[in-house]
């Protein structure tokens, strides 16, 4: 019975560089060959990268592009027992096509265009390209593959056209970005595929981050009953290969499989690693991937900014890290205490610039124009907007990237300040709500205490006045995020939350403040989306604004 060996080449592209991601697919293909593989897939639009956006309507950056498959092809022709899947960028005329090329002893062998075109969410894909119609089959080893593409397997036509043309195993190839369950979701629509179409399926997804977009690897194979034989591993890069039968069978032949149970339980501590990961992999990547060599933050001793500063030492290490502790005349001895010990036990560096002699200064200078006004938030933004410039001020001298502290409740509620604590370059927890915060700092100390308990326990504090505390101007967070989970994340009307038992003064005041806090979050920094919707490219709502859902 013919059978053949799939490899899967799970890679972490960068949109652009049609180079240095081109010499990833041609070491993996080398790899794959010398493992014995007699097809090679790819992600999708692994050659361009995802999401180029608009550097897809960039003429340069599409013949840059042409050339690069070109050159990628012919330095394949020495592996003529080898067919390579390559994800890319097509034009035809003035179309462009989300394109999937199979190469084979230097020549494209055939050509595939993805039919079911996402545009919803973080998608944006009928901005760019056509749509494709017809099937993809190509026979290689004596077996005969079917190509789809993505969101193409998570409908009927696609897939069956594939089988109607003769496919015996289907490739999938996917840029399919992380949020919370996403994997579980994945699976779920792969089986219902095989189910229907009758064949065992291979997906092959992207790893690593670009911009607010953090893919996490895991690809994995059906067989045509659905069983799947494990993925491959999260967030990093990996060649692993597979044998498939034309009876439908699949089984693991090569490559860092992972056992599957554990996914699919969703137990607490592997949901937890895989949001870390995501946060650790999409700060790692920005970071990188635009060029800087260190980071530095605000440690306030507080909850978000340890957790940030916890990221960035898992991402890039302690000695890439810098932590600045900007006490003001609020600023409690226990944050000051926490603060340095937390510094001390990841080993980054530690300093602290005092900002109350300045804060003073900003004061004394506007009392004039505040004359007979009582003192309000305006004070208490000057101090948060200092400590913004102070930040802004080490980036340029040092050349760091300024990791911003704030969190999707406060994002959501506006408790932070545009120009003050949301200065900088790259927002760690923008979509991470406050109460995960705080279980993601449990988690990670399970593995090492390097979040002083005290951090954890303590109640939450802006120490911008006397004795503040959050919950002073906001319901608790866990009201706060469930508010979120429904209103934001999920879309339910206003009145389905109150209905379902929330507080309908909560509801309201939370739907207000999120509304007239748009303006801040259409100026905030991009952060790594590990929700459903996140703010950003999820998240797309008028900031001139005259509806309303409830209260005034």
């Amino acid at each position: 019975m013919a059978a053949a060996n799939v490899a899967l080449a799970q890679l972490n592209a960068t949109v652009g560089d049609f180079e240095g991601n081109a010499r990833k697919i041609e070491q993996m293909a080398r790899q794959a060959a010398a493992n014995g593989a007699d097809v090679l897939l790819t992600p999708e639009m692994a050659l361009t990268g995802y999401p180029a956006e608009d550097l897809l309507l960039r003429p340069a950056f599409v013949e840059r592009e042409r050339v690069a498959l070109l050159e990628l092809t012919e330095r394949l022709a020495d592996l003529p027992g080898l067919a390579v899947v390559v994800g890319h960028l097509y034009a035809q005329g003035n179309d462009l096509y989300n394109t999937a090329s199979v190469l084979v002893g230097g020549k494209v062998v055939a050509r595939y265009f993805k039919r079911e075109l996402p545009n919803y969410g973080v998608f944006d894909e009928k901005r760019y390209f056509v749509a494709g119609h017809e099937a993809c089959v190509f026979e290689h080893a004596g077996m005969k593959f079917g190509v789809n593409i993505c969101e193409d397997a998570w409908f009927r036509h696609a897939p069956q056209a594939a089988v109607a043309a003769g496919a015996q195993c289907l490739l999938v190839l996917n840029a399919s970005p992380f949020h919370m369950g996403k994997f579980n979701q994945r699976l779920d629509m792969m089986r219902r595929c095989v189910d229907r179409a009758g064949v065992s399926l291979v997906y092959a997804n992207l790893c690593g981050a670009q911009d607010e977009l953090v893919f996490d690897g895991m690809s994995f194979a059906l067989d045509k009953t659905g069983h799947c034989i494990g993925h491959a591993p999260a967030y990093d890069e990996a060649v692993a290969l597979v044998a498939v039968q034309a009876s439908g069978a699949v089984t693991a032949e090569h490559g860092d499989w992972m056992p599957l149970t554990s996914m699919e339980d969703e137990a607490e501590h592997d949901h937890l690693s895989m949001v870390w990961q995501a946060l650790v992999v999409g700060t790692r990547d920005y970071v990188q991937k635009n060029g800087f060599k260190s980071v530095l933050l605000g440690l306030s001793g507080g909850i978000d900014s340890a957790v940030v500063l916890a990221i960035a030492v898992d991402a890039l290490g302690a000695d890439k890290v810098m932590a600045v502790m900007m006490p003001s005349r609020y600023t409690a001895d226990i944050s000051l205490t926490d603060a340095a010990d937390m510094a001390a036990r990841v080993g980054v560096r530690y300093e602290q610039v005092a900002i109350a002699d300045i804060a003073q200064r900003f004061e004394s200078a506007l009392a004039p124009v505040f004359a007979g006004r009582t003192a309000d938030t305006t004070e208490e933004n000057i101090q948060a907007r200092v400590r913004g410039t102070l930040l802004m001020a080490m980036s340029n001298k040092f050349g760091s990237l300024v990791l911003t502290t704030g969190n999707k409740s406060e994002l959501t509620t506006g408790y932070c300040t545009l120009y003050g604590d949301m200065a900088g370059g790259f927002a760690v927890l923008k979509d991470v709500p406050k109460t995960l915060v705080y279980r993601l700092a449990r988690w990670r100390n399970l593995r090492s205490a390097i979040i002083p308990d005290r951090i954890i326990t303590r109640a939450p504090s802006a120490e911008l006045r006397p004795d503040q505390t959050d919950q002073d101007s906001l319901p608790p967070y866990d009201v706060i995020d469930s508010i979120i989970a429904g209103y934001v994340d999920h879309n339910l009307p206003a009145s389905r939350l109150i209905e379902s038992g929330l507080d309908a003064e909560a509801v309201e005041l939370v739907v207000r403040l999120l509304r007239i806090n748009e303006y801040k979050r259409r100026q905030s920094a991009p952060g790594p989306k590990v929700t459903v919707r996140a703010f950003g490219r999820d998240w797309r709502y008028p900031l001139t604004n005259a509806f309303r859902e409830i209260g005034a």
